[in-house]
């Protein structure tokens, strides 16, 4: 069933630019993408829906194109900056950079020292994503069912295969870029993990660790050409077939947890050009298989209080962005 995205989506309130608070809160969620898109199996793109923006940003991607640079030249920049909702795109943007430039170690230091605990809180989080965006689905009919059950095929299909390796140089981190920042901006689909699947993750993190003005460059332009071309698909969708899209996006959610499952048994294993170990086929155990395997503790009960945790966040960004909207409606 066709509906109109603006008329169904929490999302679709204009942000009342006269209240500077909104940009600060703005520049805060973009923080929060950035720190999910770093994360293989995590969606910055399901934060911007939970945080109620994924409507706005969309739209948004979609204004950015070589035809609306003629309203600079006809009618000046300011024109130009109103119809691509520049400031919005720019704040978010900006939280978005930042989060990824500051977070990325720290984010990978705690995977490393604190696995179990911190993919529990991002199954948590993606759990209560999932209830989320059921919600969005306001009718449930054969189509819907067929969507979310090929989403959730899908994704744990891309989940399941074993990751590439591809050359690494900056032609190829300009394709990488183009086609993560695709799924980036899809909620369910996390573009670190399609990195990890083209074996160009780790590439990613060492240009910026590095600061490989070449790497970085490539990866961006990339990531605007494909965010250019994808955002004006997916608005199409969402216009057409916004129910249809919600229930393969929640499915896309459901497959994904195969990723986010906290207790592995390492099946094979492979050395990275850097000299390091790292999994290549996992398969997810009980915690008590994994704690017999292993030989160390499940953390069983730290593990559920980060899925509680993560579960609950989502629920408080969903809450406080609506408190949020309605103060801004009453100024």
């Amino acid at each position: 069933m066709s509906n109109n995205v603006a008329e169904n989506t929490p999302d679709s309130e204009p942000v009342n630019n006269s209240v500077p608070i909104n940009w600060l809160m703005l520049f805060l969620k973009g923080i929060v993408m950035g720190a999910a898109d770093v994360v293989p199996g995590v969606s910055g793109g399901t934060i911007a829906f939970i945080t109620g923006i994924y409507a706005r940003l969309i739209d948004a991607l979609k204004t950015l194109h070589p035809l609306s640079l003629t309203l600079w030249y006809q009618q000046g920049f300011a024109v130009f900056w109103r119809a691509i909702d520049g400031r919005f795109l720019l704040t978010l943007f900006a939280g978005i950079i930042t989060s990824v430039l500051s977070l990325a170690k720290i984010i990978h230091y705690m995977l490393d020292v604190y696995p179990i605990p911190v993919w529990s809180f991002f199954f948590g989080l993606v759990l209560a994503s999932i209830l989320y965006l059921l919600r969005q689905v306001a009718i449930w009919r054969s189509p819907q069912v067929i969507a979310i059950l090929v989403g959730t095929v899908i994704a744990i299909a891309i989940s399941i295969l074993r990751p590439a390796q591809l050359p690494e140089t900056w032609w190829m981190m300009m394709f990488s870029g183009f086609i993560a920042i695709c799924a980036m901006i899809l909620p369910g689909i996390s573009g670190s993990f399609i990195l990890l699947l083209m074996g160009m993750y780790s590439v990613f993190i060492k240009a910026l660790s590095d600061f490989n003005i070449l790497f970085l460059a490539s990866f961006g332009i990339g990531c605007v050409v494909g965010l250019i071309a994808f955002s004006h698909v997916l608005s199409c969708l969402l216009k057409r077939y916004y129910s249809i899209v919600m229930a393969l996006l929640t499915g896309f959610l459901v497959g994904s947890l195969n990723v986010l499952w906290p207790w592995k048994q390492v099946i094979e294993t492979a050395m990275n050009r850097h000299g390091e170990l790292i999994p290549i086929v996992q398969h997810n155990v009980s915690p008590l298989t994994y704690s017999a395997i292993n030989e160390q503790s499940s953390m069983l009960t730290i593990a559920l209080i980060s899925m509680l945790l993560g579960f609950l966040i989502v629920f408080s960004l969903d809450w406080l962005s609506n408190s949020h909207a309605r103060l801004s409606n009453k100024v």
